[in-house]
């Protein structure tokens, strides 16, 4: 099969593969409304960043655009008054 000249090439869905094994992924603060996402709350903002100090993506830690705004948000001011790093300098 030809690929047209100036068209991106399409993505097809592997059904009964790999892919198809992978979970979706769910908002965990959906499903618990009782957790507050506050900036002094530091052991769960840790949670939704990586080893090097950056903000977790929302495709990878499954949170909904509501949610992922306002843990970015606290993350930022935590970094701020320095309860969180900007980056870790010693990466092993």
């Amino acid at each position: 099969m030809k690929r047209k000249e100036g068209k991106m090439a399409r993505r097809y869905h592997n059904k009964g593969g790999y892919n198809s094994q992978i979970r979706s992924r769910f908002c965990y603060f959906c499903d618990n409304p009782n957790v507050d996402i506050n900036y002094k709350n530091i052991s769960l903002l840790k949670r939704y960043m990586s080893d090097r100090g950056k903000i977790v993506a929302r495709r990878v830690s499954g949170n909904c655009a509501k949610h992922q705004r306002e843990l970015a948000r606290a993350t930022k001011r935590a970094r701020f008054l320095a309860l969180v790093p900007f980056k870790v300098d010693i990466y092993r």
